[in-house]
């Protein structure tokens, strides 16, 4: 460890046994920035679309309900790469970026007077490969996972099937790019269990490592010099 790490460790670990309000940040043009805080939440333009509620995009799969006209109902409409979809008597309609109630009261417009009296129109999100969470390591199920709704972090291993044999409740990196800035942070599914601090929330396009130790070496310096730490460790990599 150089001069420059270990001074920066050192910070750390005072700041962490302050309790400052606002954690200490050293900016060096070959270190990246460290602070003793969770991962801040994405912007809009980091998830191609805000997630709070879901909003439609290309390639997602939609089941759509036209109450008491079995006909006009379909089990499963695929969104195309435009955005679009085909829904019968309307047509195409454009459907990336509105949320499915949203898109529920565009069809029942489109349907009133013309193709049915009064109208009443459902559409759920069956599958979306646009806004998902990649968790991988130790887990049982390793994959791709929807956000939908407000995910966690205990959230999103539960979904991949909970902790592998072998997985370390201290090991589990997140890795988020937020407005440009990307970034890491470091928890401790245990700490979080024991009521240390808040279960973190997950987003699309974070990407969650459990019990890797290729990822954790990042934080390796810090770890070394304060090995209780028991708040997230945040990583912003320089670009």
């Amino acid at each position: 460890m150089n001069i420059f790490q270990r001074s920066l460790a050192a910070l750390l670990v005072i700041s962490l046994s302050a309790c400052a309000s606002t954690p200490a940040v050293l900016k060096n043009a070959n270190i990246p920035l460290v602070q003793n805080e969770g991962l801040p939440a994405p912007v809009g333009a980091d998830l191609v679309g805000a997630t709070r509620p879901y909003l439609i995009a290309p390639f997602d799969k939609l089941s759509v309900e036209v109450f008491a006209i079995e006909d006009l109902s379909r089990d499963e409409v695929q969104v195309d790469a435009n955005g679009q979809m085909s829904f019968p008597l309307i047509g195409t309609i454009d459907v990336a970026g509105l949320t499915p109630d949203q898109l529920g009261d565009a069809i029942e417009l489109r349907l009133t007077g013309t193709f049915v009296r009064d109208p009443q129109v459902t559409v759920n999100l069956k599958e979306t490969v646009s806004q998902v969470v990649t968790v991988d390591g130790q887990v049982l199920r390793p994959g791709l996972y929807p956000v939908v709704g407000r995910m966690t972090l205990q959230r999103a291993v539960a979904t991949a099937g909970g902790l592998g044999e072998y997985a370390n409740l201290e090991d589990v990196v997140v890795f988020r790019t937020v407005d440009g800035q990307r970034m890491a942070g470091l928890y401790n599914l245990g700490a979080i269990r024991a009521g240390a601090y808040p279960d973190p929330e997950i987003f699309s396009n974070d990407i969650v490592i459990v019990g890797d130790s290729e990822s954790r070496r990042m934080f390796r310096d810090l770890l070394r010099s304060a090995p209780l730490i028991t708040t997230p460790l945040l990583i912003l990599f320089r670009n």
